[in-house]
């Protein structure tokens, strides 16, 4: 399986930021990693190796991304109007930067948006936004508005809300939606939601899938017994759905 190492100094983040490539071609999957994890996490957990057979067949190309949480919504030093602000930095390098790199690596096929826990967020939040950038999103024990407390999960805003906040959770914003370029960007893209039956963030994934559904928006939402939010059920998950 061929894998690659890069890291470049990121303009839009101002610091070094680092990204693991597995894989020679097939659709360009854009991997963020879990709460406050780092872009070799998913490698070690071994969910890159529950993927290898698609990987060395040419079917998947897998970008795992650095994460920068600890500096935006996990920064409890920080106000939380630019703990937001930080994750828009954290948005437009993927925006800018990565997926540039990813086209350029691997130019003309699908792109996929993936992502596990906290990835999860930024996988569907980045393609919702975007949508006609990707072919697929597929969130893993994810939760889509993380200003919302559930079980042992804390607001990661304190209570702070603004425009900028509205527009990056996909339960506050989805609701609203009304631009039809967007929405009908959205029923094309395959969107895959999956949470485990006693995760925390159950009801959140239901209500997204309700959203989406009240719109015409085609998804599929697995629920899977028992919290399934560990790299052991991530491992199984990724080889079902990306």
């Amino acid at each position: 399986m061929k894998r690659e190492y890069h890291k470049w100094f990121s303009p839009f983040l101002q610091r070094n930021m680092e990204m693991l490539v597995f894989g020679h071609s097939g659709a360009s999957v854009l991997f963020f990693p879990t709460r406050t994890a780092r872009f070799y996490d998913y490698e070690d957990w071994k969910v890159i190796e529950s993927l290898r057979s698609k990987i060395e067949a040419g079917h998947l190309q897998i970008y795992c991304v650095d994460s920068i949480d600890l500096e935006s919504f996990y920064n409890e030093y920080s106000h939380p109007h630019y703990r937001i602000e930080r994750h828009l930095q954290y948005e437009q390098y993927i925006l800018q930067e990565v997926i540039p790199f990813m086209q350029k690596t691997n130019p003309g096929t699908a792109l996929i948006s993936a992502g596990c826990s906290m990835g999860a967020y930024h996988a569907v939040t980045t393609a919702f936004k975007h949508p006609h950038l990707f072919k697929k999103v597929v969130g893993m024990s994810g939760r889509y508005d993380v200003t919302q407390s559930m079980g042992d999960f804390r607001d990661l805003l304190d209570g702070y809300r603004d425009e900028n906040v509205y527009f990056n959770m996909p339960n506050q914003f989805m609701p609203n939606l009304g631009n039809p370029d967007i929405i009908n960007a959205l029923k094309k893209l395959h969107i895959v939601i999956v949470i485990g039956e006693e995760d925390a963030f159950l009801e959140d994934n239901k209500y997204l899938s309700s959203i989406l559904n009240s719109k015409g928006i085609k998804n599929d939402l697995y629920i899977w017994h028992e919290e399934a939010h560990r790299a052991r059920y991530w491992r199984k998950m990724v080889q079902l759905y990306i």
